[in-house]
């Protein structure tokens, strides 16, 4: 028969009850209370005889012994049972047995919406017959419809869980990577402390440091030097500048066994007030004198200069706030209070 339901696919069984229906024992009922109705309706119309309705059932696939009984009431008081009721057990059964029963379900709508031989009706049955098969049939098709609709958006929304899914697993391992790698600068800065050679420890300092601002998204250049236009040689020499929020930083970073005074600040601050728009980063494993916070604070209120210790570098690489946090309360500060915050 060239039926355009003769391929039917296994999903219409499983998804024709409308996603799930459960009995009250908690078992899948594959054909909802209104397509089974409807199965009801018109598997009686399609047979002339009681025993042709189950004939029908055993010829997809069901069990004579899973309806013994009915063969046996058939045979002893036919006039107790009609098609009607023979159907009905039948489906329901079928649908109470769950996944065991998908084959047979599968076949029985199959059977029903290939039906197209409606003169082995009763004539007061073929027009009723073929009304009720063309129900089945628009039935199905609207529910294999829907269940492809369904499997779309399920797909899509499986599609999606598995972006967040992947994008959560990728940020969760970037997370990881940048906590390992501030463990590791902690560590690499802490073993800093037994390095003798000050220049060795201090050039290290500068690569750590740098490694940290790049570990936070912060753009580095790192240390360079100015020459004069007139063969003076070196006459600056920057430990590096980062961009942090658009606003560029040059990056003093001493390591002394003193605290910094007057004259190692101000050399800083001379190569601020050179260049326009330009902010200051010292960074001092020592400290700082109370003069040289005395003309940082003077100068506040023409160039924005930042001040930190190292020790408040280990702090911060202990816990989870960012370079760029801590740096952005410092100028806050600065701007809303003029205080210098260090050491903190």
């Amino acid at each position: 028969m060239n039926c355009p339901y003769s391929k039917f696919p296994r999903q219409i069984i499983l998804q024709i009850s409308n996603a799930k229906n459960s009995s009250m024992n908690g078992q899948i009922y594959h054909f909802p209370p209104d397509f089974l109705n409807l199965l009801v309706d018109t598997i009686p119309r399609l047979c002339k005889g009681k025993n042709d309705v189950l004939i029908f059932f055993y010829s997809a696939g069901v069990s004579k012994k899973f309806l013994a009984d009915l063969s046996d009431r058939l045979r002893t008081d036919e006039k107790g049972i009609n098609k009607y009721e023979i159907a009905r057990t039948a489906l329901v059964r079928l649908n109470d047995v769950g996944d065991t029963a998908i084959r047979e379900r599968r076949e029985i709508v199959k059977r029903v919406v290939e039906f197209n031989d409606f003169s082995r009706c009763w004539s007061d049955d073929q027009i009723a017959a073929q009304g009720f098969v063309a129900k089945v049939r628009d039935e199905v098709k609207f529910k294999d419809f829907f269940t492809r609709i369904q499997q779309e958006n399920e797909s899509k929304l499986e599609a999606e869980r598995e972006k967040r899914q992947q994008q959560e697993k990728e940020r969760l391992e970037r997370l990881h990577q940048k906590i390992q790698k501030r463990k590791d600068i902690r560590s690499e800065l802490i073993a800093l402390y037994q390095e003798a050679d000050t220049k060795k420890r201090g050039k290290q300092l500068e690569i750590i440091l740098n490694r940290l601002f790049e570990s936070e998204g912060i753009l580095v250049r790192e240390s360079f030097t100015i020459t004069g236009e007139h063969k003076e040689g070196v006459i600056q020499q920057i430990d590096g500048a980062i961009d942090v929020n658009n606003h560029l930083y040059l990056v003093e970073m001493k390591w002394w066994k003193e605290k910094l005074g007057p004259p190692e600040v101000m050399q800083h601050m001379m190569r601020l007030f050179q260049r326009s728009d330009v902010r200051g980063i010292f960074i001092s494993a020592s400290g700082y004198t109370n003069a040289a916070i005395f003309d940082i604070q003077k100068a506040l209120n023409q160039r924005i200069v930042v001040l930190f210790t190292l020790k408040e570098l280990l702090l911060l690489l202990e816990g989870e706030n960012s370079f760029e946090s801590l740096l952005k309360s410092k100028v806050e500060a600065i701007q809303l209070e003029g205080k210098l915050l260090y050491d903190v």
